[in-house]
């Protein structure tokens, strides 16, 4: 191994070493501790420390870096106390995860670290996001995310490195190559000669560096770094390197060839970079003994204080008051004369004035620019906006969703458009396992709000017409909102892109240009979690949201004999059951109206939650009234069938003849 020092100093070199042996010193400690009980895993990052340490030693202490698992590197160079990272990995309180998520699943925004997931690919999607925020500043900052070769197949990959090349972004995608995706062999995960040669279809710059070379990863990102600084655009680094133990310590190196591990033990990085250092009279035996013992006494010191930490001791409290972000909601009351509009129009409203009082707002979606989206929601906001924050995005779900994180990591609100809510599943698993689930892992808030146009009644069939709530409601994190009318629609949009939780916000279609009411031409706002109250009565108590509300109502209008209360749940998480629960106890009878199929949709978990608490109070069954359980068909007879509009008023009557 040649090393070029070419401008670095003694003292850089040096310092540098330390750098790459503390990561390398603290794995010895840690492979010990793991026998012995004291760590319950590990992923080793041995023979990959010149990557890690390289990749931030370039960046400044406010630049953000994107680490995995074999990245302790990362957080030895951004000078991590190590007793809080000895606490993280013990499940202790002082970690940076209250014991919620192990090794390096978590971030910090002290030292603007971001870790992964255990899904990889969305963490390039933030990297994303962070980059653009940088970029919207002008702040010449650079974003460094990392993946392991495996991580190059999933889609996510692919997503983040075309969104970055289309919009320019100073991001350094890190691939360390080591060999192997747990035990599958690169020969195995793809077919090209190299990654960096990926970086080709997408108009992106990219380079082949020696992992385990750590003057050449550093001298090498220190001038891409100051070109990217100069030029914005993202870069693809592939380092060859090699994973010299197992994925994780309990799976072995058994897979390995012997040869191989042999050929790439002696590339070691420390031990390679240490004799450089020492045949050039750079490094001498006494400083090398200086350096270990230094370490080691500071690994031995912060092990004994997180040794010292107690236990935690759960609570309920603790876990459920952590799963959102703080909002302290702020009531705004329109003070000026109302007009009456469509429920679109209150929509188009509230985000135009959002963007007004939010500067750090950034609304991203297919065809939102110029074309003003399928439904012509934005149309002008370019103009009125620019293009920096009124953004066309490929299509790339996913990848998208995970740049809305990241913008809000980065210090900037995000609103994603699916351009039908349909299309979400193609950006399921950010929402469900990264939005929904920072703020309670590492307490990181998720500044996103996913506009959701939904809902049947439009013959637009089983790809454009879903109305999918149930597929967020039970998952702890998400808020969802499903209003029915404009003046809801407007006060609701504003307060979801006020809270700094993840919002999924469903618009039906069908309501879009059918529904008229008088809305305040002024901002205001409307608490999440409260329903209301559309008419009142005594004789049941009919609960629905969205297009249901309207169907409730329609069909009530031709009974003028039945005194009903109609919720309006607006909110289904947080859901308002102290609302349900007051008519039920008044009423004695109930009906959950939902436009979703039957089985495992909302009205489910609402009928419990009546059964539950208000038992004694019923007169008759509860009953829900829902969609087929099929696919939406597209043909308005086989639709009209599906939607359970028309068998609503049988099921209304039967329960008040009970």
């Amino acid at each position: 191994m040649i090393f070029y020092r070419q401008n670095l100093t003694d003292a850089q070199l040096l310092d540098l070493y330390k750098k790459i042996l503390k990561p390398r010193l603290i794995e010895e400690k840690m492979l010990i501790l793991i026998r012995q009980g004291k760590v319950s895993k590990w992923f080793s990052g041995i023979g990959q420390e010149a990557i890690a340490v390289g990749v931030t030693a370039v960046l400044d202490p406010s630049e953000y870096v994107l680490p995995m698992h074999r990245n302790l590197g990362v957080f030895t160079t951004r000078e991590i106390p190590l007793h809080r990272l000895f606490s993280q990995w013990q499940g202790k309180a002082n970690g940076f995860t209250k014991g919620r998520d192990r090794s390096f699943h978590f971030g910090t925004q002290e030292y603007n670290i971001i870790g992964m997931i255990s899904h990889l690919g969305p963490q390039l999607g933030i990297a994303d996001g962070i980059a653009l925020a940088n970029k919207l500043q002008d702040n010449k900052k650079i974003t460094a995310v990392f993946t392991g070769e495996g991580a190059t197949s999933e889609g996510d990959f692919h997503e983040a490195l075309n969104i970055a090349a289309v919009w320019k972004l100073p991001v350094m995608f890190v691939i360390e190559n080591n060999g192997y995706g747990l035990s599958t062999p690169t020969n195995e995960q793809y077919a090209c000669e190299n990654l960096a040669d990926k970086g080709i279809g997408y108009g992106i710059e990219s380079w082949i560096i020696d992992g385990n070379n750590i003057v050449e990863i550093y001298n090498k990102l220190s001038k891409l770094k100051k070109e990217m600084q100069e030029d914005p655009r993202p870069i693809l680094l592939e380092f060859k390197t090699f994973r010299m133990r197992g994925h994780e310590e309990a799976s072995g190196t058994k897979y390995v060839p012997q040869d191989l591990m042999d050929q790439w033990e002696l590339r070691d990085p420390v031990t390679n970079y240490r004799k450089y250092l020492t045949e050039n009279g750079i490094l001498t035996a006494e400083l090398d003994e200086q350096f270990h013992a230094q370490i080691k006494h500071e690994i031995d010191e912060n092990w004994a204080v997180a040794n010292a930490e107690p236990e935690i001791e759960p609570t309920y409290s603790g876990e459920l008051d952590d799963v959102y972000e703080e909002f302290q909601y702020e009531e705004y009351s329109p003070n000026s004369e109302s007009e009456n509009i469509r429920f679109i129009d209150a929509i188009r409203n509230s985000l135009e004035q959002s963007m007004w009082r939010h500067k750090n707002l950034v609304i991203m979606g297919q065809d939102i620019a110029e074309y003003g989206g399928a439904f012509k929601i934005t149309e002008g906001f370019v103009d009125a906006f620019g293009k920096d924050r009124i953004r066309n995005t490929p299509i790339c779900e996913s990848g998208v969703i995970s740049t809305g994180m990241g913008l809000s990591i980065n210090g900037y609100k995000a609103i994603v458009e699916m351009q039908f809510a349909d299309f979400v599943s193609s950006g399921f698993n950010p929402i469900v396992n990264l939005l929904a689930k920072s703020h309670y892992r590492w307490g990181e808030k998720a500044d996103v709000v996913v506009r959701m146009p939904c809902g049947g009644g439009t013959q637009a069939g089983p790809f454009h017409s879903q109305t999918n709530e149930a597929w967020f409601t039970k998952t702890p994190g998400l808020k969802v909102v499903y209003p029915a009318f404009p003046y809801d629609a407007k006060g609701l949009l504003n307060t979801a892109i006020n809270d700094p939780n993840p919002v999924l916000f469903f618009e039906h279609k069908l309501l879009y240009r059918s529904i008229y009411q008088d809305v305040p031409k002024d901002y205001y706002t409307i608490p999440l979690g409260k329903a209301a109250l559309v008419k009142e009565g005594k004789s049941v108590t009919i609960i629905a949201f969205g297009a249901t509300v309207h169907w409730t109502l329609d069909t009530l209008s031709q009974h003028a004999e039945i005194d009903a209360d109609v919720i309006d749940l607006r909110t289904l998480q947080p859901l308002d059951t102290e609302t349900i629960f007051a008519s039920i106890k008044k009423t004695g009878r109930a009906i959950i109206y939902q436009e979703d199929t039957m089985f495992g949709g909302i009205a489910s978990d609402i009928l419990a939650l009546i059964m539950e608490n208000c038992f004694e109070y019923l007169d008759a069954p509860v009953k829900r009234v829902a969609s087929l359980d099929s696919p939406i068909p597209f043909t308005k007879a086989l639709e009209d069938q599906f939607l359970p509009k028309n068998r609503f008023e049988q099921v209304l009557l039967e329960v008040l003849r009970y």
